[in-house]
C-alpha cells in the first residue's frame, strides 16, 4: 500500500485520488445509484439519492481517477464529514472492484482525518460492507437501529482509528 499523504491529489498507479468538484456530482451520483450493494431488498435506499453539487462543496470529498483512461472516469469516492467526524460515503464502481481502490480511499480519509486533527471517524456501514471495512482496519463499536421506511435494518457501527 502506499503511502497516502493529506495533500488534496495522491497517486497509486494509474488512480489519482483528488478532491471532488461540482461537475463530479452526476458521476458521484451514478456510482451511489449503480452500486450492485444495494440492489435487492437495500435498492430502495439509494433509489433516488443524489450527491448533489452543494454537498460536495459542504463536506470533503475525494474522488479516485482512472488516469488511463482518456476521459479521466471516476472509479471510487469517499465522504469525510468532520461535525461529527464520520466515513458518510464510500463507493467504488461494480467493476472496479478488486483492485485495491477502496482500501486506497480508506488510507486517504485516514490521512485527511489525521490532518484535520481527528483521532477517529465513525462508520455506519451498509451490512454488505461491513467486512470491507473491518478488513480495512476499522474496529466494530455497535449496532444502529433501524430507521423504517428509510433503512429497514439494523446496520454495524465501526470507527477507524487514525493516529
Amino acid at each position: 500500500m502506499p503511502v497516502v499523504n493529506s495533500a488534496p491529489t495522491s497517486r497509486h498507479g494509474a488512480l489519482v485520488v483528488r478532491r471532488a468538484v461540482a461537475r463530479d456530482a452526476k458521476r458521484l451520483t451514478r456510482l451511489v445509484r449503480g452500486s450492485h450493494a444495494y440492489e435487492g431488498r437495500y435498492a430502495s435506499v439509494v433509489a433516488g439519492y443524489r450527491v448533489g453539487a452543494d454537498y460536495i462543496e459542504t463536506h470533503r470529498v475525494f474522488a479516485a481517477v482512472d488516469t488511463a483512461d482518456a476521459a479521466g472516469r471516476i472509479v471510487g469516492f469517499y465522504s469525510l464529514v468532520l461535525l461529527p467526524p464520520e466515513l458518510d460515503l464510500l463507493f467504488v464502481d461494480n467493476g472496479a472492484q478488486g483492485r485495491g481502490i477502496g482500501r486506497l480511499l480508506v488510507e486517504h480519509m485516514k490521512a485527511e482525518a489525521r490532518a484535520a486533527g481527528l483521532d477517529r471517524v465513525r462508520v455506519v456501514s451498509h451490512p454488505p460492507a461491513e467486512g470491507f471495512y473491518l478488513s480495512s482496519g476499522a474496529q466494530p463499536t455497535g449496532t444502529v437501529g433501524a430507521n423504517p421506511p428509510a433503512v429497514p435494518w439494523d446496520r454495524p457501527e465501526l470507527e477507524f482509528l487514525t493516529r
